[in-house]
């Protein structure tokens, strides 16, 4: 784990942000509905943090192992344009958006929760975890959030970057705005 002051100073040059799915931007519990469908549930306070990114020009993408309509329907909502499902290598993922994005890795945070993260993880400039996540992740990531995945540890992730880049402000500012809530696919 990295000092604060450490952690604030690599932050302030993020320039992409990539989002595990499960166990991160949700609880990691699987609900099943009679039909069998696989039913996800997501943090409103999430959504805005990402569009708060993606407005102060930071990108933002979601990695995610599994391929879920739901979890595809969620990111077209928030218009977020770099969405990857079913991805088992996301290392590769990441390494090769990020260069697509001409961003340095150093300037890429990754945040996950579990084994499959962790390549991934190990690859950009700043690691980021729920504190609930998989303990062995917890122990070699550069920040564990004090926030449960699902429970609003992405807008937590935002709001670090935001405040570390000065635009936390004028971020809020902007989401006040009519036109914050404009429709974004």
């Amino acid at each position: 784990m990295q000092s604060l002051q450490t952690l604030d100073s690599k932050l302030s040059q993020i320039k992409l942000v990539v989002f595990d799915v499960d166990g991160v931007l949700t609880d990691g519990q699987l609900y099943y509905s009679e039909s069998g469908e696989t039913i996800k549930v997501f943090h409103v306070r999430d959504g805005v943090g990402l569009k708060l990114l993606s407005d102060m020009g930071i990108a933002v993408a979601i990695v995610t192992a599994k391929d879920s309509p739901m979890v595809a329907k969620r990111i077209n909502e928030l218009g977020i344009k770099h969405y990857f499902a079913g991805i088992k290598d996301k290392k590769e993922v990441v390494t090769n958006l990020a260069g697509d994005l001409s961003i340095p890795l150093s300037q890429v945070v990754f945040v996950g929760d579990d084994m499959v993260d962790v390549p991934a993880m190990l690859a950009v400039g700043v690691s980021i975890c729920p504190s609930d996540a998989y303990e062995y992740v917890c122990k070699g990531v550069d920040h564990v959030a004090p926030i449960a995945g699902g429970k609003g540890v992405g807008r937590y992730v935002c709001d670090l970057i935001l405040k570390s880049q000065n635009v936390y402000h004028k971020a809020y500012e902007r989401s006040m705005k009519k036109e914050f809530e404009r429709n974004r696919y």
